[in-house]
């Protein structure tokens, strides 16, 4: 068996674990592998053990990827994304997980109206308050989704975070439980062509207290492909 596979096992015996301790199906908790770095061959000994979900951080890699890969998994979008890098992202990635301002949601908007089709997108909440993340502060989320909810080629399926790096379980545990309660607050709030679909949050250090607060999209690289060797 390939190292991969392996880990990809091992994964999902842990996701499943995390998920009944929770009271969840985890077949309702969606795996992307972060291929971020990763070589086609290693994202194709993923997907032959069944990853049908790959997230990437930068357009231009993942364009020359999806080039040999093409359609045979979904790609997501999981990095910061630059507006001039829009048009290329909406030619393959089927979900973005990271628009987290009113600038860029213009020009996903304006790209996906001369493409003829609606984008999917996450709003990327940055619930730490680190000033190096990403992410719309939290107490500026509801706002920015209301604004964006007005476009017509875009639409908000849910929100995504990145938890701190730390190994302080209740500072980890508190940024995902502030998305959650805003995904909550977001949903009552009953706003047109918004859904509160998805919480996509989790990496390989944190995905397990993730599940526990809600998540169905975990974003995993190393657990699945090993440490990078960068």
């Amino acid at each position: 068996m390939s190292k991969i596979r392996e880990n990809i096992d091992r994964l999902r015996e842990r996701i499943a674990h995390a998920a009944e301790r929770s009271g969840r199906d985890p077949k309702q908790i969606r795996l992307v592998a972060v291929s971020k770095t990763r070589s086609v061959e290693e994202i194709r000994e993923a997907i032959t053990a069944g990853i049908t979900e790959i997230g990437e951080n930068r357009v231009q890699e993942a364009w020359k990827k999806y080039q040999i890969i093409g359609d045979a998994v979904t790609w997501h979008m999981v990095g910061h994304l630059q507006t001039n890098k829009v048009k290329r992202a909406l030619q393959f990635f089927q979900l973005i997980h990271s628009l987290d301002s009113f600038h860029l949601a213009e020009e996903i908007e304006r790209q996906a109206q001369t493409r003829g089709k609606v984008a999917k997108v996450l709003i990327e909440v940055n619930t730490s308050g680190e000033a190096t993340k990403y992410g719309v502060p939290i107490a500026n989320a509801q706002t920015l989704i209301e604004q964006v909810a007005n476009f017509s080629h875009l639409q908000i399926l849910g929100l995504m975070t990145i938890g701190p790096f730390t190994d302080d379980v209740n500072a980890i545990r508190s940024c995902f439980r502030q998305l959650r309660n805003l995904q909550e607050q977001i949903s009552r709030a009953n706003i047109p062509n918004v859904e509160m679909r998805y919480l996509s949050m989790g990496m390989t250090h944190d995905f397990e207290i993730a599940i526990e607060e809600g998540a169905n999209i975990l974003r995993i690289g190393t657990a699945i492909f090993g440490p990078r060797t960068e």
